[in-house]
């Protein structure tokens, strides 16, 4: 059985450390994130409204990847096949995309092909109207996208894990949206990674007990502190979750 994966999404807009409830802005300097060892992976995101993969931020990609040493998934503006190619020259180990192929498709085969799918992570944000879900994309609420196609033609083109964000539990602390998980991961045969919600330590245990996510994506549940990463993970394996040491 594979190990489940904790995996720590940090959040940049114009170069700076956001938390996401509200986006509310973190001045720590970025340095004091490198030393986490007890993450098994780092996201790092582009949430600009302007100026996405900006000179700044391509630096912040490269201090990451020279000093940390971890898996690095890097998005956010990501709109062409020389953009990924840039991440991948600063260390990212694989590239996040999510709204650039509405209107490109062709760039998950582009990337794939090159790189390989194992370096193309494709992200669905999802909100329910009237219970349905729909895919939201740049923030645009009637696209009348369905997740469980939009999924499988991410795959067909070649992205090798799916990242699935709910948006109505992004930043809420309350859990994550099992309903809406297990409607993707159950039709899909690439790993899934799961975005949205997590307060406690507990919701990320019922999260890999009540799905078959391949991993937990947190953001303001960690604090950013290697002793909580760990505390996570102890508490797991308490409860007969088989994760990375």
């Amino acid at each position: 059985m594979l190990k489940k994966r904790l995996i720590l999404v940090l959040t940049f807009n114009d170069g700076i450390l956001f938390r996401t409830k509200q986006f509310v802005p973190d001045y720590r300097y970025t340095k004091n994130f490198i030393d986490l060892w007890f993450a098994d992976e780092i996201v790092l995101l582009d949430i600009s409204k302007k100026n996405k993969l900006s000179k700044k931020f391509i630096e912040i990609v490269n201090f990451f990847s020279l000093n940390c040493f971890l898996p690095i998934s890097v998005g956010g503006g990501i709109r062409s096949f020389k953009d990924a190619e840039t991440l991948f020259k600063q260390g990212a180990d694989k590239v996040i995309l999510n709204s650039s192929t509405h209107k490109n498709p062709d760039l998950i085969v582009k990337i794939s092909k090159v790189f390989g799918s194992q370096s193309i992570i494709y992200s669905i944000d999802c909100k329910k109207k009237k219970n349905k879900y729909e895919v939201i994309i740049n923030n645009i609420f009637n696209t009348k996208l369905d997740p469980i196609k939009w999924a499988k033609i991410a795959v067909e083109n070649g992205c090798g894990e799916l990242l699935i964000n709910s948006i109505d539990n992004d930043g809420s602390l309350l859990g994550y949206d099992f309903d809406l998980i297990n409607l993707i991961v159950e039709k899909v045969k690439v790993p899934c990674l799961a975005l949205g919600g997590a307060g406690n330590w507990d919701h990320i245990l019922q999260l890999f007990k009540k799905t078959n996510i391949s991993a937990a994506c947190t953001q303001n549940v960690y604090h950013f502190t290697n002793e909580s990463l760990r505390s996570a993970k102890e508490y797991l394996k308490k409860n007969k979750v088989l994760v990375r040491e």
